[in-house]
C-alpha cells in the first residue's frame, strides 16, 4: 500500500462528510458514493487525482481529493482533503433555494376553529 493512498470509509470520515467510519462504510455500501465513476467499496484506496461523487441525505457533491488523512481533523484541515466542481456547488445551490422557495409556499392548516370562528360558520350556514 502506498502512503498517498487511504480507505475510502476513512477518507469520507476524515473529510467530515460522515460522523463516523461505520456511516461511512453504510454509505459506501448502500451505492452513495462513486469513485471515478464507478461503484466501489470501503476498502478501496482513494488518493489525489480521485473523483467521488457522494449523496449526503438529499445533498449531491462532485469532488476532486487533493489530499489523504487517516485522522479526523478540524473542520479548516477536512476542507484541505478535497475541492468541490463548481457544477456541483451551482447544482447544491439550486437545490436549496428549491427547498426553500418550497417551504415558504406551503400553507399549514390554523388548527381547531375558534368559538368566535364557530359562530361565523353557524350563521352563515343558516342564511
Amino acid at each position: 500500500m502506498s502512503d498517498d493512498k487511504v480507505r475510502l470509509d476513512k477518507w469520507l470520515w476524515a473529510a467530515r462528510f460522515f460522523k463516523t467510519r461505520s456511516l461511512a462504510t453504510e454509505a459506501v455500501d448502500g451505492g452513495k458514493v462513486d469513485v471515478n465513476g464507478a461503484r466501489a467499496k470501503p476498502a478501496k484506496l482513494v488518493g489525489p487525482g480521485d473523483e467521488l461523487k457522494v449523496t449526503v441525505g438529499s445533498q449531491r457533491y462532485v469532488l476532486r481529493v487533493t489530499g489523504t488523512g487517516e485522522r479526523r481533523g478540524s473542520a479548516e484541515v477536512a476542507r484541505t482533503l478535497y475541492e468541490e466542481t463548481e457544477e456541483s456547488q451551482a447544482q447544491r445551490a439550486k437545490v436549496a433555494e428549491q427547498h426553500r422557495l418550497m417551504a415558504t409556499s406551503v400553507e399549514f392548516d390554523p388548527g381547531r376553529p375558534s368559538k368566535k370562528d364557530r359562530r361565523d360558520l353557524r350563521k352563515f350556514r343558516e342564511r
